[in-house]
Order: structure tokens, then sequence, then C-alpha cells
């Protein structure tokens, strides 16, 4: 069975074409938004060549593919035709608050993760090169090289708000117009002044003399754009809908942008930052309570977040604290699960006995070394209850270690092996301590509790 034959049948499966309300991907997952969850014939699916697995989670019903997702979700719109039956949110039941969250972070981070792991990964790797003093941190040579890392992340509204439109169906271009409202040189170098305390400083620019317009620097913010654009979406469907035909082509979008604007400067931005603020505040308070305390938290709840999908959770906090504090410690904790779900599954690898199945599993490891955890969580963990509880094992203790002695990161970068350059410097021999003890102390577990079991 080709790739298109089973993207048919995972239409046919999951209810028709008739039955997708949405359909968007991460790094690895098709998510389908449904109008009937009912319909879907999940054991079928899980058969289909290629896919790795499949579940019902927060009201998405997601596919695991693994690395050639963006493949299959272009075939699967050049299959749907015009796209998904409605927009997302309508023909269904009101959602959770937690499930609507984590359709829009999953929906909005995963195509642009590309783009920020890479410049995260230039980034770390500048880090690592600085620390050795390979090259000096006010040559030519770092400024440029910077500039290709840190333009991703100092315009991460744009990618947001394109993103964001995508799943919210809205104007795209509209969309960047009222991220690059947020981003005006104006009101970024007003808060920079006021920041630096200088004299003449605001703290609001007043329209009409009535509307205050808070002085806030929202390069590298998350929640403000996200939520502006998701209430321009609202606004552009009434604008949309109360204007005359003969009016629309020129109307409709002045006033949607200059609506959409206000309500992103005025009300919506100043409570993302807020709301960001407070989101950052948390996870530094579980830190102010115990550093390890806070490591064996994430660290057991990782494997859990990724299995269920709501992993992408954690990606705004800790985009959050290199925005407002220069680093994040979440990240490396991600490491360390990734690699304690590759060591559990290498460890069944060896001992499977089935040639078949160490072949599957031996990819699936190597896979999750890479960063990429969902063929070892769902082809291989879910199998095995006990290698799973062995992966979360290694993953809190790996993490309240790296946490104990403070590893951080300075910027964003997948959780990879390949990522441990960018660790170098005062933290990167607990770094490699925390991803040698994830890795093997996950590969003995899993070894004394399965291989015990399967002797048995």
């Amino acid at each position: 069975m080709g790739t298109q034959e089973a993207i048919g049948n995972i239409i046919r499966l999951v209810g028709g074409r008739e039955n997708i309300n949405n359909v968007w991907h991460c790094m690895t997952r098709l998510r389908f938004s449904l109008i009937n969850d009912a319909l879907v014939e999940q054991d079928e699916i899980k058969k289909l060549p290629g896919v790795l697995g499949a579940q019902l989670q927060s009201d998405q019903f997601q596919i695991v593919i693994g690395p050639k997702v963006n493949s299959w979700y272009e075939q699967l719109l050049a299959m749907l035709g015009k796209g998904p039956a409605q927009a997302a949110g309508e023909g269904k039941g009101r959602k959770s608050l937690v499930s609507m969250f984590m359709d829009t972070v999953s929906g909005v981070f995963g195509p642009i993760v590309p783009a920020i792991a890479g410049a995260g990964m230039i980034k770390g790797l500048l880090a690592g090169l600085i620390a050795l003093k390979v090259v000096s941190a006010k040559s030519d040579t770092v400024m440029i090289i910077d500039l290709i890392a840190s333009g991703v992340f100092y315009f991460l509204p744009f990618f947001l708000a394109v993103s964001a439109a995508k799943i919210f169906k809205t104007n795209e271009y509209l969309a960047a117009a009222v991220a690059a409202c947020l981003m005006y040189p104006s009101l970024i170098d007003a808060a920079k002044a006021l920041a630096a305390h200088q004299d003449g400083a605001v703290s609001a620019f007043w329209l009409l003399n009535t509307l205050p317009v808070s002085v806030f620097n929202y390069s590298a913010s998350v929640i403000p754009v996200i939520f502006s654009i998701l209430a321009l979406s609202y606004i552009h469907r009434w604008v949309d809908r109360i204007m005359p035909e003969v009016l629309k082509t020129v109307f409709t979008p002045t006033l949607t942008l200059f609506l959409g604007a206000l309500a992103a400067l005025v009300v919506i931005g100043p409570i993302g930052i807020y709301l960001g603020k407070a989101l950052a505040w948390f996870i530094a308070g579980l830190f102010g309570v115990s550093a390890s305390f806070a490591g064996l938290i994430v660290g057991a709840i990782r494997p859990v977040a990724i299995l269920t999908g709501m992993h992408h959770a954690m990606t705004p906090i800790a985009l959050q604290n290199f925005s407002e504090r220069g680093y994040d410690m979440l990240m490396p904790m991600m490491f360390m699960a990734n690699m304690a779900i590759a060591g559990a599954t290498f460890a069944i690898w060896r001992i499977s006995k089935n040639r078949q199945d160490k072949t599957v599993t031996l990819s699936a490891a190597i896979s999750a070394l890479l960063g990429i955890t969902e063929p070892a969580l769902f082809g291989v963990l879910t199998r095995y209850k006990k290698a799973f509880i062995a992966a979360t094992v290694a993953s809190s203790l790996a993490s309240a270690f790296i946490a104990f002695f403070g590893v951080r990161l300075y910027g964003y970068i997948l959780s990879s092996i390949f990522s441990l350059p960018a660790y170098i410097g005062p933290y990167f021999i607990f770094a490699v301590s925390g991803v040698a003890m994830a890795l093997i102390l996950s590969f003995v577990l899993t070894t004394l509790l399965v291989g015990k079991e399967t002797q048995e």
C-alpha cells in the first residue's frame, strides 16, 4: 500500500471529508478536529502502513506519522480538495479551555519549529564557540552569525502571526500587519527607553486622549500575538458580514486592520504580556522552591505530555524565559526526557528476539536520540509499560540532576544528541553527565524490568 492509498484510507476511517472540521500538523503528528469522534475507526488506522500510532486526546484525533508528516499533510490537503469542511471550532460542541489551548499551541508552533530550531542550533553553537574562545565575542564574525540566529526570535511575532492566521482561518497578510503594529520601532524604542529609566520616557501613548496604548517591547513575544490574531479572525468575519458587498474590497480590510490592531495594542497585547510573565513566574516559583524538585516534576511529566500531545504547552514558557531572562532551564529537561526514552527503547531493541521487531525498535531508538520520540513512545514503549515507567523515572532523576547544577540554554534548540555543542560552557560537563544518566539509567531499568518479565 502506497502513501496516497494510506492517506485515502485515513480520510475514510476518520469519517470522511465531511467529518473533518480542521486538520493541521506538528513535528510528527497529523492532528484532526472532527465533527463526530464516534465515526473514527482508530484500530484500523493504527494498522495502516506508515502510521506509528493514533489516539483521541483533548478533543483532537492525533495520528503519529514521524518525520514524514509534512509530506503526508500536503498530500492529505490535496485529497481534501478545498480544505477542511469547516473553520476550526465550528460544527462541534464547545471545547474546554485546555483543549482549545492545546489545539492552538500545537497548530501554531508545528509549522515554524524548523525555523526556530535551526536558528536555535546556530545560536547554541555560537555560544559554544565563544565559551571556548574560538571567536571573540566582539568580532564582526560573531555579529553576523548572531544576526542570522537571532533574527527569527526577534521577529517571532511575524512567524506566529502567519501561522496563527492559518489556524484561525483569517487573512495571513492582515495578521502580519497586526504583528507589524506590535513590532513598530516607535513602540519598541519607547519600551526600551522606559526600561532604561530615561528622562522623558512614557509608559503609554494616548489615542484621542482617551484610549491608552501601553508601552511594551513585543519582540520575541508569543502569547500577545497569538491571541491578537485570534481576535482578528473574529473581527474580520464580523466586518465582512456587516459590510455591503460593493464596499467589501476596500473597506473590509481597512476596518478589520484598524479594529484588530487597536484591540491588540490597547487590550490583548498588554494582557498577553502579563499572562506570559505569569507563566514564567510560575515556573520560576517552582525553581524557587527547589531546582531539583522542579526537575523531578518536569522530568516526570514530560514523557506523558509527549504521549498525550500536550508537550507543546511548554514551548511558550521556554520562549518567554528566553525573552525575559535570556536563558531557559526547561529545554534541558526536555532533552533529558528524550534521552531517557531513547535509552529505554535501545534496551527493548537489545532484549527483543524477533528480527522485524528489532529493526523497527532500533529505528525508533535512533529517532529518539535525534529528538523525535513519537516512534519510540507509540511504536515501542506503549507496548512495554514497564519500559515507559523506566524512561519516566530516568527522565525525572536526570532532570533533577541537571537542575541542581543549574544547566541552562541560551536559545531554542531541538532536544537531540546533536544539541550537546549548544551546552558548551560552564554547564557542559553537567549536561553530558545528565545525558549519560538518562540513557544508562533508563537502559538498565528497562533491562531489569522488561528483561526479567520476558524471561519469566
